[in-house]
């Protein structure tokens, strides 16, 4: 799949994490043939934790486009939309929870249902541990229903020295998984 031209969903949630989500952004704008959108969606908790956890208020940067998550006019809420790909970073169980029952009542929610009705690349991220029985059977679901689920558990195969590094573990393996050309450590590959 090309990366040219592609228009991206990053919904970024209301559990611990946000240095995820904000690493992640970063990298979408430096990988080969970065997307030609990335449309950019917050739960209301996710903006108190991002501007918590980092010290800043989000602004969104081009390519990014910010969409209020009550804003059911915005073209991915649709399957006619040109979106392949969303990424949940990080996802709260309970969002997860509400899109592994169909349930839509709110863009985040509503993106992620038309990505995997249309059968398009939906990536969620949980930051939660540890995990209950509800939790594993609603990652289950999404999963049966075409999504993946990738933790945003760090690898350390790689030798990471800093905070940053050990969270581009996981923000590589996303990139990866998201059908994007990045430059990450392979196990045994690159020894």
């Amino acid at each position: 799949m090309k990366s040219k031209g592609r228009k991206i969903i990053v919904a970024i949630t209301g559990a611990s994490g946000s240095i995820y989500a904000r690493k992640l952004l970063e990298a979408l704008g430096r990988v080969t043939n970065p997307p030609e959108e990335i449309a950019v969606i917050f739960s209301d908790t996710a903006k108190k934790i991002w501007e918590y956890e980092t010290g800043e208020k989000y602004t969104a940067t081009a390519p990014e486009k910010e969409f209020t998550n009550n804003n059911f006019f915005a073209p991915f809420a649709s399957g006619s939309s040109g979106y392949d790909t969303m990424i949940v970073c990080p996802a709260s169980m309970g969002t997860a929870g509400r899109i592994a029952s169909g349930v839509s009542d709110d863009l985040i929610t509503r993106a992620a249902d038309v990505m995997l009705k249309e059968r398009r690349r939906l990536l969620l991220v949980p930051r939660e541990t540890p995990y209950n029985l509800i939790h594993i059977r609603n990652m289950e679901s999404l999963t049966l229903a075409g999504a993946v689920i990738c933790p945003a558990t760090p690898s350390f195969y790689s030798k990471p020295e800093t905070i940053d590094d050990l969270v581009m573990t996981v923000v590589e393996r996303i990139l990866c998984l998201a059908r994007f050309n990045a430059d990450t450590y392979r196990w045994m590959e690159d020894d």
